[in-house]
């Protein structure tokens, strides 16, 4: 994967980031969301009702896999429109990405990684064959934002 491009976060000037500011590194923000136990997934509804929705997944090569019920709003809402925005829980330390999701259905080796990082993170006892060939979802950023301190370090990260 190449990693994506950091710039400075366009921020009001009355904020106080300074035009020489520090860029986060993408390996701190990457090694955040694979860590992360929960993401938030915020989505719009056909009504143009916004939903938010923590849901577990699985961080890998700058995709987050994820499962969930056809009949549940959310799905429902990125079924319809699959532009969401993915963030972790926590708001001083942030990271918020957009994206879209799409569904794939994980070859052999990817339903491996995918069973071996859901069961690190979850224990949920999963196997290589509850995954492979089956229909996941998997969201794929287009920006990110992170922050350590929002006035020290507010990064923009755009993917190719």
């Amino acid at each position: 994967m190449t990693e994506p491009t950091a710039s400075r976060a366009s921020l009001p000037e009355d904020y106080g980031l300074p035009p020489d500011s520090e860029l986060l590194p993408w390996s701190y923000v990457d090694e955040r969301l694979r860590a992360a136990m929960h993401y938030w997934l915020a989505s719009v509804g056909p009504d143009g009702a916004p939903h938010a929705r923590p849901i577990d997944g699985m961080w890998l090569d700058a995709r987050l896999y994820f499962g969930g019920g056809a009949d549940t709003r959310w799905v429902r809402n990125i079924t319809a429109n699959p532009s969401v925005t993915v963030h972790l829980p926590e708001a001083e330390q942030a990271v918020i990405i957009d994206g879209a999701v799409s569904t794939t259905k994980p070859d052999a080796n990817l339903a491996q990684r995918l069973a071996d990082e859901s069961n690190r993170k979850y224990d949920y006892g999963q196997t290589a064959a509850d995954y492979e060939g089956v229909e996941v979802f998997m969201f794929t950023p287009s920006v990110a934002f992170a922050w350590k301190t929002l006035f020290k370090d507010a990064t923009r990260f755009r993917f190719e």
